[in-house]
């Protein structure tokens, strides 16, 4: 497996500590803040991973919104992308990880991996549920930080075999 690049976006501490746990179990990975990160280091990356919190009402995370401005869709072709959404079940049962699914979208010439079942989340509605899956490992630090441990590390290990 080559080397994966983890973007990520985030105005507290969540999303990054996430990343961090992700690169650890991978082993081989880089991880930037969109806020700081450059359009040559993403594009110097054949696998990466994606992640971002959601704020409002289901919204993408600042930093991210400009860093996917300087993207087009065809920079994602030919390349392995992973995403990870971090959310409220609780206060935002209805937008729960609504965030990612900008990054899954605008991916969409890339090989996407990394899908999980929704099972033991209790979300009402996410845009992150793509043909009765997660489009990626979405945790809740805010209700559920007793189970992000274990859901990284069986998301890494099945992202592991499915990288280039």
């Amino acid at each position: 497996m080559q080397k994966v690049g983890i973007f990520y976006g985030s105005d507290s501490s969540n999303t990054q500590h996430i990343c961090q746990k992700v690169a650890k179990e991978l082993g081989d990975a880089q991880v930037f803040d969109v806020a700081n990160a450059s359009r040559e280091e993403f594009l110097s990356f054949s696998n990466l991973i994606l992640a971002t919190p959601t704020y409002g009402l289901g919204e993408l995370q600042d930093d991210w919104e400009s860093f996917l401005g300087g993207l087009s869709e065809e920079d994602f072709a030919g390349k392995v992308v992973a995403f990870i959404g971090v959310g409220d079940q609780d206060t935002y049962s209805d937008t729960f990880c609504n965030g990612v699914s900008y990054l899954y979208h605008k991916a969409a010439k890339a090989n996407r991996i990394g899908q999980i079942a929704n099972e033991g989340y209790y979300f009402e509605s996410t845009e992150a549920l793509v043909d009765g899956k997660l489009v990626g490992l979405l945790l809740d630090e805010d209700n559920q930080s007793e189970l992000s441990d274990e859901r990284i590390a069986k998301w890494v290990t099945k992202i592991k075999s499915e990288f280039v």
